[in-house]
């Protein structure tokens, strides 16, 4: 019973708050107005709380543009929570244009809608990021392609890597500076997530967004660790597929040292 009502309360503020903020954030993005990156990062702080995440921040966002942040990826809430900790825009896959709501929030915070299996427009795609990475977006890259059970990090596709090289061969820029991020969900209710939890908070692509969504409000406090890493510097010289391999242990460094802290201070 105190589920459901918890469920009906924070769905109840988050309607409200989202219908009253939407059309506001249309008009900044129609002005063009510096807003229009504050508002979503204002926004998504106020839904971290209602949902129930305690977010903990690890290391510092780079404060250097253009910079490209490359992330595990768990959950739907993974964006909420990454847009807690700064003025940032993601790179997704073109389905979650389509999602209820959250695909409306996606292109109001100015997402990049990408077909991943598609080849032939990947150039074309690593073009619209690097214009944006180049305008001084701070863009954040799931290389995972789909969602992991937040145990592990899944290999890293390389093809969006190119986006960096695509800023400094088609835009006035020289370098830009990849860093790695990784997102770890460690307590509920205080309590160490072990695997078997896991998938209270973890969101494998064969399940269902909303039935994922209410276990999430009935579970409430959820702790998340954001842990960012050291970057790399890129420059034309840079080769793809190395950055590729080097964000990807990175992550996973960073994954796993989350984890293990988390069990090391359970003993």
């Amino acid at each position: 019973m105190i589920g459901s009502i918890r469920i009906i309360v924070v769905l109840a503020a988050f309607a409200a708050l989202t219908l009253s903020l939407i059309p506001v954030q249309y008009v900044f993005l129609k002005l063009k107005n510096g807003w229009k990156k504050r508002l979503p990062h204002r926004f998504h702080r106020i839904v971290a709380r209602l949902l129930g995440f305690r977010v903990h921040i690890h290391g510092e966002m780079h404060e250097g543009r253009p910079l490209l942040l490359v992330a595990n990826h768990t959950s739907w809430s993974d964006i909420i929570i990454l847009s807690t900790v700064g003025q940032v825009s993601f790179i997704a896959k073109s389905e979650v244009k389509g999602w209820p709501v959250f695909g409306l929030l996606a292109v109001l915070q100015r997402t990049i809608f990408v077909e991943r299996e598609r080849r032939g427009k990947t150039g074309q795609q690593t073009s619209v990021i690097a214009t944006r990475l180049a305008a001084g977006d701070a863009m954040i890259l799931f290389p995972e392609g789909t969602t992991s059970d937040g145990n592990r990090v899944l290999p890293f596709k390389t093809a969006l890597f190119g986006a960096a090289h695509a800023a400094i061969r088609e835009t006035d820029v020289d370098e830009v500076i990849v860093q790695p991020v990784a997102i770890a969900y460690t307590r509920l209710h205080g309590m160490a997530i072990g695997r078997y939890h896991r998938p209270v908070v973890s969101w494998p692509g064969d399940v269902e967004l909303l039935p994922h969504l209410k276990g999430v409000l009935r579970a409430g406090a959820i702790d998340v660790e954001v842990r960012f890493g050291e970057p790399v510097v890129v420059t034309a010289d840079t080769d793809r597929k190395m950055l590729a391999r080097i964000m990807e242990e990175r992550v996973r460094t960073l994954l796993q040292g989350a984890l293990f802290a988390r069990d090391i201070a359970d003993d």
